[in-house]
């Protein structure tokens, strides 16, 4: 789809009539986590997420705004819109079935396929990745427990407390965890914090300090930057998440 400036403002745009490089792609998906945390992107956390440089970030904008894909509000930040989100969703599906793949078929460690998948959702076709869903047997969580969008593009948005959240003594399931580093998501596993593990909150350090947690009647220490990046349901009555493999380590 050729882009246009006519002056006018962009007419709605079809998720299903454009195609978008790589790099535009991650911009509209990174978009998309950053609105998850309740406010508008700024030009500095995509820059910040993508690793480029801030300067580099407004003429891309530019370029998704003139296709009708996303909005930029000065001095408030960036949001897209509802095509802008429809194709955000199709590439978090995408990348989180790879990933459940390359875990669950092909023995790849839950901490080695973050970069894999990135570079595979770009390249995959939608027939591939609806193949490799249904010989999952359609899953609703990738091997970090980030929701999988349906096809449809729903998805499960709710907002999750962290266990840097939690007061002293709370009991919580560790639902998903921040899944960008391999070293973070090893130093997890070895402590047992996988998604649908059981925590206790024993104790904490005042400013800040370490966290102390029971998992499976074992005493861990971790640090107020680890906690934060652990996300946790605290109502148990709802169905835990279904167990999948232990990490590799």
């Amino acid at each position: 789809m050729r882009e246009k400036d006519s002056g006018r403002p962009p007419r709605a745009a079809h998720a299903q009539d454009l195609t978008l490089t790589g790099p535009a792609e991650d911009y509209l998906k990174v978009i998309y986590e950053i609105e998850q945390g309740g406010a508008a992107a700024a030009t500095n956390d995509i820059a910040a997420d993508l690793g480029v440089a801030a300067a580099s970030v407004s003429g891309m904008l530019q370029r998704l705004a003139r296709l009708g894909l996303l909005k930029v509000e000065r001095y408030r930040g960036t949001r897209l819109t509802a095509t802008g989100r429809q194709i955000a969703l199709q590439l978090l599906r995408r990348h989180r079935i790879i990933e459940t793949y390359l875990v669950e078929k092909l023995g790849f460690g839950w901490d080695d396929v973050d970069e894999e998948a990135e570079r595979l959702e770009h390249a995959a076709s939608p027939e591939l990745v609806e193949r490799m869903d249904a010989a999952l047997g359609h899953p609703t969580a990738d091997p970090h427990g980030a929701p999988i969008p349906t096809a449809a593009g729903r998805v499960d948005e709710r907002r999750l407390s962290s266990i840097a959240d939690l007061p002293d003594r709370a009991v919580a399931r560790v639902v998903r965890m921040s899944d960008r580093d391999p070293a973070f998501l090893r130093y997890l596993a070895e402590r047992g914090i996988l998604p649908g593990a059981m925590v206790r909150v024993e104790s904490r350090e005042p400013f800040d300090g370490p966290i102390t947690l029971t998992i499976a009647r074992t005493r861990h220490t971790v640090g107020t930057n680890v906690a934060a990046r652990v996300y946790v349901d605290t109502e148990h009555d709802k169905p835990a998440i279904p167990r999948r493999r232990r990490a590799r380590r």
